[in-house]
């Protein structure tokens, strides 16, 4: 849903999705690649949000 509409359904929710699928993965850093301006970034495997 978030990819459809742009929303960001929040770091916790992302970092939880990535630690249980590595499938997931790809699809995460497609929707970071795409969505810049959620802040989130993926650094030598890990999520981080960089404004922070």
């Amino acid at each position: 849903m978030a990819a459809n509409s742009g929303q960001n359904p929040g770091f916790d929710f992302l970092q939880e999705c990535w630690n249980d699928d590595p499938a997931l993965q790809i699809v995460i850093k497609k929707l970071l690649a795409k969505f810049t301006q959620w802040s989130i970034v993926c650094v030598d495997g890990v999520l981080v949000k960089w404004d922070e």
